[in-house]
């Protein structure tokens, strides 16, 4: 595709999302199946913007129609880049949309707040687009089945496996693009916002979070200003913030993200560590809780899941632990013990710790 954005004085290009791949190629299939191949198309994506995709196969037989797309991630790095994902088609007379996954796409082996046990790793926002393909196109309803036989190799290059999905990739995407940003460029942008913030507000507190799902949290507990995304890079903000002059620093995240922090790791991005387990493990030692919960615990694959347990199980205080945790490495990372340092961790269930 031809969008570009100028990141850090070079001109890198967007790509699409595997979520795009499988509602266009669902929409090549279906016109095919209703009238003749095309190919290309021009989708209308959840971020309101069109762009112009390629198909690149197209086949008809008896009942149904299958057609697929390159994943194109524009010069943002992803391991699915280049990737076939097909859709097959075929038509039914009860106006149901019904969409399944087939070969190279992930299955949840545990409940998730994404998915349930068993279900195909196909996100809200992709099966939305999907049906909404199909509905431009008849009244029918439609079979539709996501495949893709390269991603069985492809998923074990990805975190899924870490987070309890196996056998494939994911179709995932709630824009529709993919937009490419670079590391040097992306700690630049949190950078001038943490100044902006420092030097134009005046404000001299300041709260941190890694993503869009902290900033919703912080919200719903009443902080609505100051707040800054720091993706993954949290120990980069830190310093920044702390090097600008904030004395004041609150921080909110997940327990994926925040697991990590309570133990030391200052990048919680997984290519970097994963440690959110052992963290669980460290905490529950420490406070000498019994030993057959250690090992259960340390069974888990998610830590929203692990997090969810411990709390309905009363054991909110190793919860709180982490917290304090996360508060002294802080402190150690920062050599200073005066600063005031407020950690909140939620879990997408519980929401924000509330002991």
């Amino acid at each position: 595709m031809n969008k570009y954005d100028i990141v850090d004085g070079k001109s890198l290009r967007y790509g699409y999302t595997t979520g795009t791949c499988a509602a266009v190629a669902t929409h090549a299939a279906l016109i095919n199946l209703l009238d003749a191949p095309v190919s290309e198309y021009d989708i209308d994506l959840p971020c309101n913007e069109t762009i112009n995709v390629a198909i690149n196969s197209n086949e008809k037989e008896g009942g149904y129609a299958i057609s697929s797309v390159i994943k194109d991630a524009g010069d943002d790095p992803d391991q699915t880049n280049g990737i076939e994902i097909f859709s097959k088609v075929s038509l039914r007379d009860d106006g149901k949309v019904i969409i399944k996954g087939g070969e190279g796409v992930g299955i949840y082996t545990n409940d998730s707040i994404f998915g349930k046990k068993g279900e195909y790793a196909i996100n809200k926002v992709p099966r939305e687009m999907i049906t909404k393909e199909v509905e431009l196109l008849t009244d029918k309803g439609a079979d539709v089945t996501i495949f893709t036989p390269m991603g069985v190799e492809i998923g074990k290059k990805t975190f899924n496996p870490n987070i309890g999905i196996e056998g494939g990739i994911s179709i995932i995407g709630s824009t529709g693009l993919v937009k490419p940003m670079s590391e040097d460029a992306l700690l630049k942008t949190i950078n001038l916002e943490i100044k902006t913030l420092y030097l134009d507000k005046c404000s001299r507190e300041i709260v941190l979070t890694p993503g869009s799902h902290g900033l919703k949290e912080a919200n719903s507990i009443g902080i609505k200003e100051n707040v800054v995304l720091t993706s993954n890079y949290i120990g980069d903000s830190l310093k920044m913030a702390y090097e600008i002059g904030f004395r004041k620093i609150t921080l909110i995240g997940h327990i994926g993200k925040f697991a990590k922090l309570s133990i030391g790791v200052f990048n919680t991005h997984s290519k970097n560590a994963d440690t959110r387990m052992e963290a669980f493990v460290y905490y529950l030692a420490m406070m000498n809780k019994p030993y057959e919960l250690i090992k259960e615990v340390d069974a888990f694959i998610t830590a929203e899941k692990c997090y969810n347990y411990l709390y309905d199980a009363g054991y909110k205080d190793v919860l709180g632990a982490m917290e304090e945790g996360c508060e002294k490495r802080v402190k150690t990372y920062l050599k200073d013990d005066s600063l005031e340092i407020d950690v909140k961790v939620y879990s997408f269930e519980k929401g924000v710790l509330d002991c």
